[in-house]
């Protein structure tokens, strides 16, 4: 199941997309069936069924928090010259960093080297503490892309990661959450203007989902909605205003954003 949020006639709902091309792409014939609230519980239909070239897809939730992960992809933590920590390493991005599929990445004037890194998002279904591994299927909802944007200069500047990962516009989310992915061995991949940046497995992350999500659970309750960054492969490289960048998650589909510069 795929579950999107959508504008449509100036409303905000959630919505089930059915009719995606083989490639999990939208198409003459994808159609949107409206939510009446939220998915996070029984959903109940609407009932106005759109074509999805009439609807307006936004970030699929708007979490209360993200909380990403560090460091969890070998050959990107040596690519930074950090080693493999020993548990999660985590930190938090503000939910009005988030934006939706073909929305801009926002440039800041305070950095001169902002970088991708495409990363598979885990989104909590239900509020949740100290979650042991085997139930950890029980509280996700499902699973988006992600781009976890970073002011890389101001990252080795500051000393911490609150300002560099934390800007307007810096988590795109989308284009909708998958209810049923199997997250062993899924293909990530970034590419900006159709070149190729990253690409990885879900498989060479040191921690794996369930891991991650009860590790972060037994430090803060998770609420409905909320984030999980997992992490990004190895690759990570800039993007300047007029660039297009991609992040494509084998089973999810491919959240595409443009860059500008901040006015």
């Amino acid at each position: 199941m795929r579950i999107c949020r959508v504008s449509v006639d100036g409303g905000l709902f959630f919505g089930l997309i059915e009719g995606l091309s083989e490639a999990g792409e939208i198409g003459e014939g994808t159609l949107v069936a409206l939510l009446d609230g939220h998915p996070f519980g029984d959903l109940a239909p609407e009932g106005r069924i759109l074509k999805a070239s009439d609807v307006r897809f936004i970030a699929p939730v708007l979490p209360s928090k993200i909380i990403a992960v560090g460091r969890n992809y070998a050959a990107h933590a040596k690519e930074m010259g950090g080693e493999v920590p020993v548990s999660p390493m985590i930190f938090l991005k503000p939910s009005t960093s988030v934006i939706g599929p073909g929305e801009p990445v926002l440039l800041p004037w305070q950095s001169e080297q902002v970088e991708h890194e495409a990363e598979l998002a885990v989104v909590i279904g239900r509020l949740c503490s100290d979650v042991p591994v085997d139930r950890v299927p029980d509280v996700v909802l499902g699973y988006t892309c992600a781009n976890d944007v970073t002011a890389r200069d101001l990252q080795k500047s500051d000393g911490q990661w609150g300002r560099a990962k934390g800007f307007d516009s810096f988590c795109p989310l989308g284009p909708w959450i998958v209810t049923d992915l199997e997250t062993d061995a899924a293909s990530i991949s970034c590419h900006v203007n159709g070149e190729v940046r990253q690409r990885g497995s879900t498989g060479e992350m040191v921690f794996d989902v369930a891991e991650l999500v009860s590790w972060i659970s037994s430090v803060m309750t998770l609420l409905p909605g909320d984030v999980i960054l997992t992490g990004t492969p190895a690759g990570v490289g800039p993007i300047r205003a007029g660039d297009e960048v991609s992040v494509t998650i084998e089973g999810v589909g491919t959240l595409t954003n443009p860059v500008v510069d901040r006015g």
